[in-house]
């Protein structure tokens, strides 16, 4: 349901119809107005609400219209019940429902067709198209929110005008509100009808691609993200995101969804959303010499095609996963993985990519974790006034299966914390669990809700701990940065979110530079002023999006964590980490089926080795991974120089000239096909007269 009050409202509507017959029956009108209010409020704030039950009802034969119907058919039988089928009210009322029911068709064929107009056969962003193309305002929000609501919710003046004529026994009443409900029907068809017609209608979908073509001819794009999913795998393509601001081409990203479009992360660089497969391959994009496909999906048959351009796979992710060695990456021209690792893991896998086609260009996204390589510097974690070390404990989530190994929070969880929380020296603990725990596992959930709670007990206990102090200005003061800078972003986001449907969006969806930089400027100002906020030594469970998991590396010492990206990811770091076998596989076998685990300390269930991990936190002069994750951390993500960025902007470059020479080859060996062939046509054409002259010349002798 989502919440209490849904569940309350789901369950007084659905009792509200039985109520309604009960009363119809009886018959008693006060009782039949009560229960006809409860179902319209109920039914309302679902609706308002986007409740789950409302979707499914309509997959029972019970959708809205019905409901409305239902509601309006036992008021009928209400006033037979009273005697009144005789009377100008019980008509009027019959035939005021039918004419009613008459106005849905059109009124919902015009929302239809007005959807379908504005749709635009290519959705883009920071691509200017008013230039090129007219694009009329978005009809108002009124007229096509929920629409079939509103307009049904209209019977509610001839409803209620008909229950006070059958409680006073006169007609006046009812006729009122039947009145008014037809004609505030027929004007909500009539307002919808300027925008099927005339020049609040969109064009057409060869008008809006040769504006597209206009526009690529203009811009020049050489290299491409290329990416198609469903709505859930948008976390795909936002992490390219950043990198692609960065590129020295110029960029173009291509998404085949509408989906995907609608989920995009805010973004400086010009974006099109191409559903179909044909206006994708009739685009003009004889200017793109790199394409990257961040996904192995059907829809890259649609680009692989076009062989003016490289095809090179990036993946959205580098692990020791099935899908990190896909045969079908075959099909591209090269294969990019962060480090030599995923080199490795093709050689292994054997499925067909040549080691000559892989690069190595580390992983840019990265760049935002901070490095420590401890010796005499204090840890990140450590507090100018003497606070503890940080460590964080991010688990991963349950899976869609009881793997055991799936995570540490079933099994080891608790034993983790605990021994964390009563540590000496003590350390602090952040614990950042995976967004979707307990999503599918009650248990999991349960154990969630425990480490909460122990994480939350410890935190109240060290406060009453004279040991710790605290400096409650400067956290007062953070608070106030906090309070000012949501604020901020919530007013420049809101403003820059402000579009109507996709047409509009398509026209307005210039990125203003400007407020995309202040943005990401109160963000980093956000998260400085999140630190600041508590005591350094104080434990705290960190769920949502902010802040951010690359955030809460850079203010700790040390990670525990499970088989996931999330240990890949800390690595950057050069930071101690620990990961739990929770399957049970034992040490080495659980570092010969992980790469990603072969510097880290190794946990059982029962947390015992947790010792060694902060022993390397408190003397990591003394620790004995240090060495290793140095040599793991550039053998999975590569060399710290040249930096990750410019290693890719080079393999962006080289792969442009392979595909540049490609094309001055194809060129030249076109020409020089077109030269013969002229010729060979020319010598064809002197033999006829060469013959003829030859027996000319015999007829003479």
């Amino acid at each position: 349901m989502g919440s209490a009050a849904q569940l309350a409202a789901a369950v007084l509507m659905i009792a509200g119809y039985p109520a309604l017959m009960l009363a119809a029956l009886v018959p008693s009108v006060p009782a039949f107005a009560a229960a006809a209010a409860v179902t319209y409020l109920a039914d309302h704030y679902l609706h308002r609400k986007g409740s789950y039950l409302i979707n499914r009802l309509s997959k029972v034969r019970a959708g809205l219209s019905i409901r409305f119907l239902i509601r309006q058919l036992l008021l009928i039988l209400l006033l037979a019940r009273l005697a009144l089928s005789d009377s100008l009210i019980f008509y009027g009322a019959t035939a005021c429902f039918i004419a009613f029911y008459g106005l849905q068709a059109p009124h919902g064929a015009l929302v239809t067709l007005i959807r379908n107009r504005r749709r635009m056969p290519i959705a883009t962003r920071n691509v200017d198209l008013a230039a090129r193309i007219r694009i009329p305002d978005a009809p108002p929000k009124r007229l096509l929110s929920r629409s079939a609501e509103k307009m049904l919710h209209l019977d509610l003046a001839a409803v209620v005008g008909i229950l006070v004529s059958a409680q006073l026994d006169s007609a006046l009443a009812g006729f009122i509100g039947i009145g008014v409900t037809l004609v505030l029907g027929s004007l909500y068809v009539l307002a919808l009808m300027p925008y099927v017609r005339g020049r609040k209608i969109p064009p057409n979908a060869e008008k809006v691609l040769a504006a597209i073509d206009g526009w690529l001819r203009e811009y020049r794009p050489e290299t491409v993200l290329y990416f198609s999913g469903s709505k859930d795998s948008a976390y795909q393509v936002n992490m390219w995101l950043e990198t692609m601001e960065q590129l020295d081409s110029k960029p173009l990203i291509i998404l085949r969804e509408r989906a995907i479009l609608n989920n995009l992360a805010p973004t400086t660089v010009p974006v099109v959303c191409v559903p179909g497969g044909v206006h994708l391959m009739n685009m003009d994009l004889s200017t793109v010499r790199v394409t990257m496909y961040a996904a192995n999906v059907g829809k890259n048959i649609h680009m692989l095609r076009v062989p003016t351009m490289k095809h090179v796979f990036i993946g959205h992710g580098d692990s020791d996963k099935l899908a990190s060695v896909n045969p079908f990456s075959k099909v591209y021209d090269e294969v990019w993985t962060a480090g030599r690792a995923g080199r490795d893991r093709y050689a292994i896998a054997d499925v067909g990519v040549r080691d000559d086609d892989i690069v190595e260009v580390g992983r840019p996204q990265l760049a935002p974790i901070q490095t420590w390589q401890g010796g005499t510097e204090a840890p990140a974690g450590e507090a100018a006034d003497g606070g503890c070390p940080t460590v964080l404990y991010a688990p991963t989530w349950e899976g869609w299966d009881d793997n055991p190994g799936n995570t540490s929070i079933l099994l080891a969880g608790e034993n983790i914390v605990k021994k964390l929380v009563k540590a000496d020296p003590p350390v602090r603990v952040l614990y950042k669990p995976h967004p979707f725990t307990g999503t599918r596992s009650a248990q999991a959930k349960t154990a969630h809700q425990r480490i909460t709670a122990l994480v939350g007990k410890a935190a109240a206990a060290r406060a009453a701990d004279p040991r710790f102090t605290t400096d409650p200005a400067a956290q007062v003061k953070a608070k106030a940065d906090l309070a000012r800078i949501d604020a901020r972003i919530a007013e420049v986001v809101g403003s820059r979110d402000e579009k109507g449907d996709e047409a509009e969006a398509t026209r307005d969806g210039l990125v203003d530079v400007k407020k995309h930089e202040e943005i990401a400027r109160l963000r980093t100002e956000w998260n400085d002023a999140y630190w600041r906020s508590f005591p350094a030594w104080e434990h705290r469970v960190i769920t949502g999006a902010q802040p951010r998991l690359y955030d809460c590396f850079n203010v700790s010492d040390a990670m525990v964590s499970d088989i996931s990206s999330v240990v890949s990811d800390f690595i950057a770091s050069g930071k101690p980490y620990a990961v739990t076998d929770s399957a049970e596989l034992g040490v080495e076998e659980f570092k010969r089926q992980n790469t990603a685990v072969r510097a880290a300390v190794i946990l059982s269930n029962s947390a015992a080795e947790l010792g060694e991990l902060l022993d390397a936190v408190r003397a990591p002069d003394a620790d004995p991974l240090a060495e290793d994750r140095g040599e793991l951390k550039q053998y999975l993500l590569g060399p710290d120089e040249p930096t990750s960025i410019e290693q890719f902007n080079t393999a962006v470059a080289n792969l442009a000239i392979k595909a540049e020479a490609r094309n001055v080859g194809q060129e030249s060996r076109t020409a020089a096909e077109v030269a013969e062939a002229e010729e060979g046509l020319a010598d064809a054409m002197l033999a006829p007269r060469t013959s003829a002259a030859g027996d000319a010349d015999d007829m003479i002798a």
